[in-house]
């Protein structure tokens, strides 16, 4: 719900239209989340600072700190965006989105080497391809920085073929239509070309990112196996919990035995006193 009204809050007529409604919901919400966390905090019995050693109930601590703390009118767009941060509570409320993202934050250094590796690579090809097709393609490839952005598009797999058949076929017979002033000295390279393109997709599109996919997969196993490990010992400490319990709830059971004979001796004495006072 609270992400739903996030997205309504995009369109002007329909906050203007309910937006007695919306701030009603807005605050009902936030008194939800507020109650939630005090739920979670008792559900931790005799170790209520347990609730703060999960990072998810950390983050939903943060959020519903910001939503309260006083902002004016001025700082508005601010409380907008900290309202956006409650969508990212779906992923405390789904486990295996938990899960993903748990994968991709333990993924991030490994991953930052393969885009290391990536950037050398851009900056290799960037250069060659600057000396190579400078003349012939200076819309792509005149300086180092055109030449690295020519080499994203080339790696994204979009519109790659129509840059190499440029370097192919030469500026004048291809790509500059209508631009011809800008094909000032055409030069077909086919062979360079072809190989310099088709060698870049190979390392950049397919090697990389299949770098990149393996890295992530390999930490989604790890993180479905510490998120099993995890409930594992959550399902130990509520059985050693209701071991506990069944331990207290025995010896109450004996207490009470043994008072119930207490009474009866009680009794026995009340009635043997009786019968000796008799006599």
């Amino acid at each position: 719900m609270a992400s739903i009204i996030v997205g309504l809050e995009t369109y002007p007529s329909f906050t203007e239209k309910y937006g007695t409604i919306v701030n009603f919901l807005e605050h009902l919400i936030l008194g939800f989340f507020i109650a939630e966390i005090f739920i979670k905090i008792g559900a931790e019995g005799s170790h209520p600072w347990s609730y703060f050693k999960n990072g998810w109930n950390l983050f939903d601590l943060f959020i519903v700190v910001a939503l309260l703390l006083p902002i004016d009118n001025q700082y508005f767009i601010v409380l907008r965006m900290l309202r956006l941060l409650r969508v990212f509570r779906l992923i405390s409320a789904l486990p295996r989105l938990q899960i993903l993202v748990r994968a991709l934050l333990k993924s991030l250094p490994s991953m930052g080497y393969v885009f290391l590796l990536l950037c050398i690579l851009f900056y290799i090809y960037g250069v060659a391809g600057t000396f190579l097709f400078a003349e012939n393609d200076p819309i792509h490839f005149s300086s180092l920085p055109k030449s690295i952005l020519s080499l994203f598009q080339v790696v994204t797999l979009e519109g790659w073929t129509d840059l190499m058949y440029i370097q192919m076929y030469g500026c004048e017979r291809y790509g500059y239509d209508g631009i011809e002033a800008l094909c000032t000295n055409p030069s077909a390279l086919p062979l360079v070309g072809v190989i310099f393109f088709v060698s870049f997709v190979m390392l950049g599109a397919m090697i990389t990112i299949n770098l990149f996919v393996g890295i992530i997969t390999s930490n989604i196993s790890d993180s479905v196996d510490e998120f099993k490990q995890e409930q594992d010992k959550k399902l130990e400490k509520v059985i050693k919990e209701q071991n506990q319990f069944s331990k207290v709830s025995r010896v109450e059971g004996q207490l009470l035995a043994i008072q119930e004979q207490l009474k009866d001796m009680h009794s026995s004495l009340e009635r043997i006193r009786t019968d000796i006072s008799d006599y």
